[in-house]
């Protein structure tokens, strides 16, 4: 049995060896523009496209599934489109606030949102290890 999950896991890295190598490929392309001192506006907008077109950040994701038992989990939760929807809606908000200079209060709010998402995180994962009879 032990043999059949080494053999899957084998299998996975294979199937995967490209993803991860454009995942770090990306990541290392990160301090080589940081150094030639590239506007922080193009690094991101360099990083997210690259990271898109080589599916860096599916390969990101399949390294977090392959921790055992709560990989799937997490992986699982960063995917609930209602947790895209929070993040992304606090990220609008928190432009907005920006712009009109409640600063502090942003920072707040997103404190508390980050707090919200872990605390959703960690709740299904429990969840899910120990579930209620």
């Amino acid at each position: 049995m032990e043999q059949k999950n080494q053999n899957k896991t084998r299998k996975t890295f294979k199937e995967r060896k490209g993803m991860f190598i454009a995942l770090v490929l990306v990541l290392l392309l990160i301090p080589i523009l940081i150094f030639l001192e590239v506007p922080k506006e193009i690094i991101a907008f360099v990083t997210l496209i690259l990271a898109l077109l080589t599916k860096a950040l599916a390969g990101l994701a399949a390294l977090i599934a392959m921790i055992p038992v709560i990989g799937p989990l997490i992986v699982n939760v960063l995917s609930i489109p209602f947790f895209w929807l929070v993040n992304a809606l606090g990220y609008f908000i928190s432009i907005l606030a920006i712009k009109k200079g409640y600063t502090r209060q942003v920072i707040n709010s997103r404190v508390l949102t980050l707090s919200v998402l872990v605390g959703i995180v960690i709740g299904y994962i429990l969840g899910n290890l120990l579930p209620l009879f």
